[in-house]
């Protein structure tokens, strides 16, 4: 057993349940600064003011809403099935909590007198448990659009699942390179293996396409297409009010708290603060706070997407995810592979690394001739029926000069 697991193993029941409160209400922190902190940003972007107006500054506007949100009418449909419409929030909002739970915030401190980690539990399978999280949540969004009666929302479901599992599978091998180098799927153990540097430097690569891949899977702008006004309404919970939708806004922002604190985790060294301040790593409540900090960094990349980006089309994000993001990835794991079998064999074994600079010219040589060549002409369009219509290579003259007009004396020339 690790250390970190040695102190979580003799925690008190006490200390457990203060622990599990204390995540929950972190989420909902969280969740409801990032939604004030959304809207005052993209505010600031589109020059307006944003919210002003609810407690001081505008701060308290998410706990308004939450509470409107609380007693509007709750509205079922009619066609509705009426258990799976009522589990379904639930379904995609506990699994974003539980993520939570093998997140290590910080390391050692002591809480009420007892020794212990700023974490919750330290599985040796951490990162598969985040994984498996995020694949159960679409069950909610595929059950609650499905359970609406409406076709509208069904098709929304189903576009909402298919994105995130496209994209799940780049996230997943983004992941790869960083258990290869850390020996483990443990978070915290790959926490400590950073110690010497962070893993957004040694795989930038890898680090890139988590990026991307983490904004998709939680259906965030440029990647809101299920969601879009101009495609379905409100996607998957369109007929979905009161609690059950707030339920389904904060699965949302919980999740991309969860994705943002396991990018922290495993590319920017957890709570270790960077060299001028790498002193600090000696307390446990100063990692906290510079775990919060990189969190809030990612957060803040949400809304400045949002606010920036204009939004995919849905064949553009698909082909982005399996023709780009998942490709990149399965040449980038076979890289990392080849390079660290290099390096285990000594640094004179040239044939190795021939073998290795010939397999990427192979790669980039079959990419080469499996891209469709470029077509310079148009190919032949045939009439779908015999109707006259012009012909394809019509093209129309140029308007004449416009004459010059003259007013003859005493009359006026319209």
């Amino acid at each position: 057993m690790t250390p970190a697991q040695q102190l979580l193993a003799d925690d008190p029941i006490w200390l457990i349940l203060t622990k599990v409160v204390g995540l929950f209400v972190l989420g909902l922190l969280l969740t409801m600064f990032m939604i004030v902190w959304e809207r005052k940003a993209v505010g600031r972007m589109q020059h307006r003011p944003g919210p002003n107006r609810t407690g001081p500054g505008g701060w308290l506007q998410s706990l308004a809403d939450a509470l409107k949100l609380a007693f509007k009418e709750d509205i079922m449909p009619a066609m509705a099935d009426k258990k799976v419409y009522f589990i379904a929030p639930i379904i995609s909002t506990i699994p974003a909590f539980v993520a939570l739970s093998v997140i290590p915030f910080g390391g050692e401190v002591t809480i009420f007198g007892q020794q212990t980690v700023l974490q919750l539990v330290d599985v040796p399978v951490g990162v598969l448990v985040v994984l498996a999280c995020s694949s159960i949540g679409v069950y909610g969004i595929v059950l609650g659009g499905w359970a609406s009666g409406s076709p509208y929302s069904l098709l929304g479901s189903l576009r909402s699942a298919a994105q995130v599992i496209s994209y799940e599978i780049a996230l997943g091998l983004a992941v790869v390179g960083v258990v290869l180098y850390a020996g483990s799927l443990s978070t915290a153990t790959i926490v400590g293996a950073q110690a010497q540097g962070w893993y957004v430097w040694l795989l930038f690569p890898s680090f890139v396409v988590f990026v991307i891949a983490m904004v998709g899977e939680t259906n965030r702008a440029p990647f809101d297409l299920p969601e879009a006004e101009s495609e379905l309404v409100g996607g998957f919970h369109t007929e979905y009010s009161s609690l059950k939708f707030a339920l389904f806004f904060l699965a949302e922002y919980v999740n991309m708290v969860t994705v943002s604190a396991m990018a922290v985790t495993l590319f920017l060294g957890g709570g270790m603060w960077p060299w001028p301040l790498s002193f600090l790593n000696e307390y446990g409540w100063m990692q906290f706070v510079a775990f919060i900090l990189k969190t809030l960094l990612f957060l803040f990349m949400f809304i400045w997407l949002r606010g920036t980006l204009p939004r995919f089309r849905y064949d553009q994000f698909m082909k982005l995810g399996w023709k780009v993001l998942v490709p990149v990835m399965l040449v980038w794991i076979v890289a990392i592979f080849g390079i660290r079998a290099f390096l285990g064999t000594g640094s004179d074994n040239y044939v190795l690394l021939l073998s290795l600079i010939g397999f990427a010219l192979s790669v980039v040589a079959v990419v080469a001739l499996l891209l469709p060549d470029r077509q310079t002409e148009p190919p032949p369009v045939e009439p779908a029926s015999d109707y006259p219509v012009p012909p394809l290579d019509l093209v129309v003259p140029d308007s004449p000069r416009m004459r010059q007009e003259t007013e003859r004396p005493g009359r006026r020339v319209e």
